[in-house]
C-alpha cells in the first residue's frame, strides 16, 4: 500500500473550458471522502474558470510543442491526439515523482480517447477510473484498456450537473479514494507465471499445473480468455513482467480471426515473444468461436454445432479449412517471437466439448487442425506433440516437464519459497 494511502493524491483529468462544474464538484466529493485532488485541465480552445494545477500549457509543453501550435493543427482530432501525449508524458512524470496515487478521468469520446492513453502508461495497482459517455461500448478496443481500468457510464451528464450526473461522480470520486487506501499492489516476491484459460467445464490442466508451479515458489496468475482477460494478459507480458507463460487457451486468435467481439486485439499471442518471456503454448479451445448466445448466429456460422454455455456467451466450431487458416495464422504469430517457445499439441482434443458423445465432437476438424499445425510451427519453435486429450493429467506433465527443464536450465528463473 502506498505511504501516502491516508491521503491519497487524484490526479483528475478533463476539459475545465466545458466541463469546469463536474471537475470541480468531483473535486470536492475527493476532498470530503479524504484524498487530494490535482487538476489536470487538457482544454485546447479556451482555459477554465478556476486555475489547475496543471494548465493546457503544461500539457502542450508536455508534448514538446505549444497550444496555439496544436489549436491550429488542422482538426480536433489531432489536437487531441497531441493532448493526450502531453497528458500521458506529464501524469507518468508525476506517477515516477511519486505525486500521484491514483487518477480519475472525465469525458465523451474525446476524453475517453484520451484517458486510454493515460491509463495505458500507468502500473498494474495505481487506481485508474474513467467517467465516459461511452463506458462499455464496442467503440473501445481491448487492446487500449489498461489491466485494471475501472469506468462507469456517465449517465445524463453531457452538458451541465444534474441529480444523476452528482450521483455518478460522486460514485467514481469514492471509489478511486478508495481504491488508492485501500489497493493491495501487485506483490513481486515470487517471480509472475501468466496462464491462460476457460473456466474449468471447458479446460481443466490449471486446476493441475497452479499448485504445482506454486509449490516450486512462483506465483501464478490465470487469466479468463473471454476477450478481456486474454487482453489484460497481453497487456502485463508486453511489460516484460511474467518470467514464463503456459500459454493454453489461445482461442481469442481464432475468435478475431473470424470478427467476434470476444476478441483481446490484434496482437493475441505476440507480446510475450517481443518481451523476450519463455512462453509454454498450446491450442486450447482454437476449434471454437465465441459469440454473443443472444445473438442471431451470423450465416458462416449457422451449419455448424453450437453449444450455448450460458445466456451471454456460446461457442460454435469451425470449419476444418477454417481450422488450417487459423494453424497457419498461429504459426505467423509465433514466428515473429524473441523468445524461446514450445508448442504441445495434444493429438485427442483441444477443449472439454469436442470429446465424443459431445456437442462439438468433430474428428475430421480437429485432424485438419493438427495436420496443418505440424506444417505451420516455424523454426524456432519446438512442438512436441502429445498423444492424449488436453484436459488428460497426461498432458499438464508434459507441460511441467518442459518447465522444469527450461529452470534447470536457466531459460526461466527459480521460484521464491
Amino acid at each position: 500500500m502506498s505511504p501516502a494511502a491516508p491521503s491519497p493524491r487524484i490526479l483528475v483529468i478533463g476539459t475545465g473550458d466545458t466541463k469546469s462544474d463536474e471537475l470541480q464538484f468531483m473535486a470536492s466529493v475527493i476532498k470530503e471522502a479524504g484524498g487530494r485532488p490535482t487538476m489536470m485541465d487538457v482544454s485546447i480552445l479556451g482555459d477554465p474558470p478556476y486555475t489547475p494545477d496543471y494548465s493546457r500549457h503544461d500539457i502542450a509543453n508536455a508534448a514538446a510543442t505549444t497550444i496555439r501550435a496544436i489549436a491550429e493543427s488542422g482538426d480536433e482530432n489531432s489536437a487531441m491526439a497531441a493532448m493526450a501525449k502531453g497528458a500521458t508524458a506529464l501524469t507518468l512524470r508525476l506517477y515516477e515523482d511519486g505525486l500521484v496515487d491514483g487518477i480519475i478521468v472525465l469525458g465523451g469520446s474525446m476524453g475517453t480517447d484520451l484517458a486510454l492513453d493515460v491509463a495505458a502508461v500507468l502500473p498494474l495497482g495505481v487506481p485508474k477510473f474513467v467517467v465516459s459517455t461511452i463506458a462499455y461500448s464496442h467503440l473501445i478496443p481491448p487492446e487500449r484498456i489498461a489491466p485494471d481500468l475501472m469506468m462507469i457510464l456517465w449517465a445524463g451528464g453531457l452538458y451541465g450537473l444534474n441529480s444523476i450526473c452528482r450521483s455518478v461522480l460522486s460514485q467514481a470520486c469514492g471509489a478511486v479514494v478508495g481504491a488508492a487506501k485501500h489497493g493491495t499492489k501487485p506483490d513481486r516476491t515470487r517471480p509472475l507465471i501468466g496462464m491462460t484459460s476457460l473456466g474449468s467445464s471447458c479446460l481443466k490442466y490449471m486446476k493441475y499445473l497452479r499448485p504445482e508451479l506454486e509449490k516450486r515458489g512462483y506465483d501464478v496468475a490465470v487469466f479468463h480468455s473471454t476477450g478481456m482477460g486474454g487482453r489484460a494478459y497481453e497487456a502485463i507480458a508486453s511489460k516484460g513482467d511474467f518470467a514464463a507463460v503456459f500459454d493454453f487457451c489461445i482461442q481469442e486468435v481464432s475468435n478475431h480471426h473470424y470478427g467476434s467481439v470476444v476478441t483481446s486485439g490484434p496482437d493475441r499471442l505476440e507480446n510475450a515473444g517481443r518481451a523476450g518471456i519463455p512462453q509454454i503454448v498450446a491450442p486450447g479451445a482454437i476449434d471454437m468461436v465465441d459469440i454473443q448466445a443472444w445473438q442471431v448466429l451470423p450465416e458462416i456460422f449457422t451449419d455448424r454445432p453450437y453449444h450455448a454455455h450460458n445466456r451471454l456467451i456460446g461457442s460454435v466450431t469451425t470449419s476444418p479449412e477454417g481450422r488450417r487458416e487459423v494453424a497457419r495464422l498461429i504459426g505467423q504469430k509465433l514466428a515473429r517471437s524473441d523468445a524461446r517457445i514450445a508448442f504441445l499439441l495434444p493429438t485427442e482434443g483441444l477443449q472439454e466439448w469436442d470429446k465424443p458423445d459431445e456437442p462439438l465432437h468433430d474428428p475430421e476438424g480437429l485432424d485438419a487442425f493438427l495436420d496443418e499445425m505440424r506444417r505451420a510451427i516455424p523454426p524456432s519453435v519446438t512442438l512436441h506433440e502429445v498423444d492424449t486429450h488436453i484436459n488428460a493429467p497426461a498432458f499438464s506433465a508434459a507441460a511441467l516437464a518442459i518447465f522444469d527443464q527450461w529452470v534447470a536450465e536457466g531459460i526461466i528463473p527459480e521460484g521464491r519459497r
